[in-house]
């Protein structure tokens, strides 16, 4: 008996750990299934509006509804909310659909929010019917003016209390396209007197003139976000529309067209909100992203200096370390500020096990071996990864001439210089053990050629005494003979301030970075020339790397990801 009631203690307790793990949107569903709610009836979904490409905090919303759906094993659909053909291209269809993907997440079904224009359609004509609606033929800057403010009681349209009969006609002439763009609009009715805005007789349709990247020239009028999101949801049986914390006093709104067609015998779908999420030195605003892409000061949709996720895969970022971000951050009811600095940690984290090691020298300097014989030349055995024990080796050439980095190398240094100094040794990566002997220079005095000697039987790796032997310093280096050059791009935060939008009145293209971006020549090892673009690298003691779509087999060009140590160490 005792042993009972200890189990059942212990079963509680676990209960207890369990719930407590859970984040609040978790908690909601779990009770909703403890409430009733079939576990074969909870579905998601990632509503993205293909007026652009996707950007940092939409991995936010990416990762929790296709999270979810890992979790308990429910299916999610990829919706496009394409209700405004002026902004939608197929372009920004494509690139929504491979970010996803390449982010490693599967959809049930792509759907459109087009796909239910005659839905939607049809269930505005009933409320018409109903008295719930009216078609209005004020300017919306007129309808915008008389809404007020919370504070103060709305003016009810003149047009409010037309015959249904009037709405109805003019409604089915709207959608035949027989009034010009922006001269009339349906309209619910709901109350002028609200104290939440959106629901003083929110528009629900207006004039369109444009056609649609799906629907061509149907329709001439395009249903509002709000009345097609929600209804949408309930077509498709979402049971919890999880969105950010924006649309939050949009709920009643959401509830309220969803009462109008709900059927008690379906799943009633639910919205519920969630902090979005804003990272210190991004902008994540769509029409400031356009504007950086028209007034050229990026180069495109997928520049590594923007806060797209084709950007960021650009840059050399992987999909595991946004996701193990996105994990991190968590998910909150409260908007705050995450820094950068978590981000780049993440991505070197994982960086750290998937990168190959290579040698590349970005600011180059000739250092030739006196005694090393001319002429000769063998590869060397190097690591790929030794963080991973399958990643295995690959040969380098070695020979005469070398390039070392210009860092590396002083004339003269104090003791806690552990790099090539006149009179010291170093270890040359997975080669030998060299000791600097002189240098020439040009007019200038700057250091043209270094001069060293080479102990041949350091060699690493070799089992010999002299390649046990320690000295303090090791470098990385490229055989001149062998080396290709390189462009290397070094980028930088696009901006200068944490937060380059905060303030309303300040323009926030004053705080471009002028250094976002910095290109230098190098050299690497011929290795290089066959990674596949995309492929993640390290550069050995200069950071990780990755080859850019820009290169071709003359050209070979790489962008820095993310310097290879931060003090970043979160909490």
């Amino acid at each position: 008996m005792q042993i009972v009631v200890v189990f059942d203690r212990l079963k509680r307790i676990l209960m207890e750990e369990e719930k407590k793990s859970l984040n609040f949107i978790e908690q909601i569903i779990e009770d909703d299934l403890a409430n009733g709610l079939k576990r074969d009836q909870i579905r998601f979904r990632f509503p993205p509006e293909p007026n652009g490409y996707l950007h940092v905090g939409h991995t936010k919303a990416i990762c929790i509804n296709f999270g979810l759906g890992e979790k308990y094993n429910a299916p999610v659909n990829l919706r496009f909310d394409d209700t405004n053909p002026e902004k939608e291209e197929q372009e920004f269809v494509d690139s929504i659909m491979k970010d996803v993907e390449w982010l490693g997440f599967k959809w049930d079904k792509v759907l459109y929010a087009s796909d239910y224009f005659q839905q939607l359609y049809d269930w505005a004509v009933q409320l018409i019917k109903d008295g719930k609606a009216y078609v209005d033929e004020q300017p919306s800057e007129v309808i915008t003016e008389q809404r007020k403010n919370p504070a103060e009681s709305g003016i009810e349209s003149p047009y409010r209390n037309r015959p249904v009969e009037e709405s109805l006609n003019l409604f089915e002439r709207m959608k035949n396209g027989e009034f010009e763009s922006g001269s009339m609009s349906l309209r619910a009715k709901i109350d002028m007197t609200s104290p939440n805005m959106n629901m003083r007789d929110p528009v629900m349709y207006r004039i369109l003139n444009k056609p649609h990247h799906r629907t061509g020239t149907d329709w001439k009028i395009y249903p509002m976000y709000d009345w097609a999101h929600g209804e949408s949801d309930y077509i498709e049986q979402i049971s919890h529309s999880l969105c950010s914390l924006e649309f939050e006093n949009h709920r009643p709104l959401y509830d309220w067209y969803l009462d109008q067609v709900y059927d008690e015998s379906k799943v009633r779908n639910k919205q519920r909100e969630f902090a979005r999420m804003n990272v210190s030195y991004m902008i994540t605003s769509k029409r400031k992203l356009q504007r950086l892409i028209a007034e050229n000061v990026v180069n495109g949709w997928d520049d590594p200096r923007m806060p797209t996720i084709s950007g960021m895969r650009r840059k050399g970022f992987t999909p595991t370390s946004i996701r193990n971000f996105i994990e991190k951050v968590g998910v909150a009811k409260r908007e705050n500020l995450i820094e950068l600095q978590l981000l780049e940690f993440c991505v070197r984290e994982d960086l750290n096990k998937v990168a190959k090691r290579v040698m590349t020298v970005v600011d180059p300097v000739k250092l030739i071996i006196e005694n090393y014989p001319e002429g000769q030349e063998e590869w060397l055995e190097t690591e790929n990864n030794p963080e991973q024990e399958d990643a295995g080796t690959r040969e380098i050439p070695f020979s005469r001439e070398l390039y070392i980095e210009r860092e590396d190398f002083k004339e003269e240094a104090n003791n806690k210089f552990f790099r090539l100094k006149l009179g010291g040794e170093v270890r040359l990566k997975s080669a030998y053990i060299i000791k600097g002997e002189r240098v020439e220079k040009d007019e200038n005095g700057e250091i043209t050629t270094i001069y060293a000697t080479y102990d041949e039987k350091s060699k690493s790796g070799s089992g010999t005494e002299e390649s046990l032997r320690k000295v303090k310093g090791t470098i990385h280096w490229v055989s001149a003979k062998h080396a290709i050059p390189v462009e290397v791009r070094n980028y930088d935060k696009l901006f200068t301030v944490e937060q380059p939008d905060a303030e309303k009145d300040v323009d926030f293209l004053n705080f471009i970075n002028p250094d976002s971006v910095t290109t230098v020549q190098g050299f690497a090892e011929p290795s290089l020339k066959d990674v596949a673009v995309g492929e993640p690298l390290q550069f050995q003691r200069i950071g990780y790397f990755t080859k850019d779509q820009d290169s071709t087999d003359t050209n070979f060009v790489f962008n820095r990801t993310v310097t290879l140590k931060d003090s970043y160490k979160p909490e």
